[in-house]
């Protein structure tokens, strides 16, 4: 299983709060068929209490996609897992990463780097519930851990308990005196430390996340660990994931443009309307389509004007796009 997870786990991009949302990934999805796909992090109490439908629902298009969690309670841990592998998800992706208040008030994310027991009993409790991959994503260590004993100390213990790939931020995480923004660019980097990582866990897939901004970067990595996760520079400048496939896979894209992506997801979004969702739930993750071609900030704008309005429908889209094509024009004419 171990060696098949090396070939999936070459590019994915990052699970990220209030961004990676359903109708993100299924846009995602149409830029890249290779890129491995996460959810937002959904605690363990929401999916056992709440809305599953509405939590865990996804489209079919956006395999593969992992589920991750957050959650310390191995019991609550194996149900949520179960749950997910039911819904249909390609993997289970525990969050020791997250530094907000919430998170570390609620005895998950990246407050549990410094309980690798607790973690490890969680880890072992969804093995035994599911299937499907199991998998850590975590930071370097937090506020004054030694980074080196820290992330080995967990490393060992989650892949003792039949952890089938780690998945490393690449920054300590600071849980006393920064904020969640600041722990994403304050604490240094140190991707040599990941590298050590997999050379000590040379049988278990590494992947490495956190300031990566372009596939040219990602492919250095891939000199030293498994797979490289794009955060932020996905999300931000999503026209990066169009040459994913070529450049990573030696494989086709499924678009070749971002005007052929957005035409392939008209469907999806009339469908979506007409279930009752909001245009601007879906179009607030098209803003950085066009980044750097003429028209992208009028695209921009149109989108935030007109997306928001009640009753809002799919030809805003078209009209937005229909901008860039015009500025387009008229810069080759000029």
């Amino acid at each position: 299983m171990r060696e098949n997870n090396l070939i999936e786990r070459r590019f994915s991009v990052a699970p990220m709060m209030d961004w990676t949302d359903r109708h993100c990934r299924v846009f995602h999805r149409l830029m890249t068929r290779r890129a491995r796909l996460y959810t937002e992090m959904l605690t363990t109490g929401a999916i056992l209490h709440g809305d599953r439908g509405r939590l865990l629902g996804f489209d079919t298009r956006e395999h593969p996609v992992a589920l991750q969690l957050g959650g310390s309670e191995a019991r609550d841990l194996a149900t949520a897992a179960k749950i997910g592998e039911e819904f249909g998800y390609d993997e289970i992706n525990l969050n020791v990463g997250c530094p907000s208040d919430r998170v570390k008030d609620g005895r998950f994310g990246a407050c549990l780097m410094a309980e690798p027991a607790l973690v490890a009993r969680g880890v072992e409790a969804m093995k035994r519930a599911v299937g499907i991959p199991v998998t850590v994503k975590c930071r370097l260590g937090i506020d004054d851990q030694d980074p080196e004993i820290a992330l080995d100390t967990l490393a060992r213990a989650v892949v003792a308990a039949g952890a089938d790939a780690l998945i490393v931020h690449a920054r300590k995480a600071w849980l006393n005196g920064l904020s969640p923004k600041e722990n994403r660019d304050i604490p240094p980097l140190d991707y040599n430390r990941v590298y050590r990582l997999k050379a000590a866990q040379p049988g278990v897939p590494v992947v490495i996340n956190g300031g990566i901004a372009s596939l040219a970067e990602a492919k250095a990595h891939m000199a030293h660990v498994d797979g490289v996760m794009l955060g932020r520079a996905a999300y931000q400048e999503p026209w990066r994931l169009l040459s994913a496939d070529s450049e990573l896979f030696g494989e086709a894209a499924p678009h070749a443009s971002m005007k052929d992506v957005f035409a392939a997801m008209m469907p999806y979004i009339e469908d979506e309307l007409g279930r009752g969702t909001r245009l601007h739930s879906i179009t607030r993750h098209f803003v950085g389509a066009f980044h750097g071609v003429p028209g992208a900030r009028a695209f921009r704008r149109h989108l935030a004007e007109n997306g928001v309005r009640p009753g809002a429908g799919a030809s805003v889209l078209r009209d937005a796009i229909a901008l860039v094509e015009e500025r387009a024009a008229d810069s080759i004419a000029a």
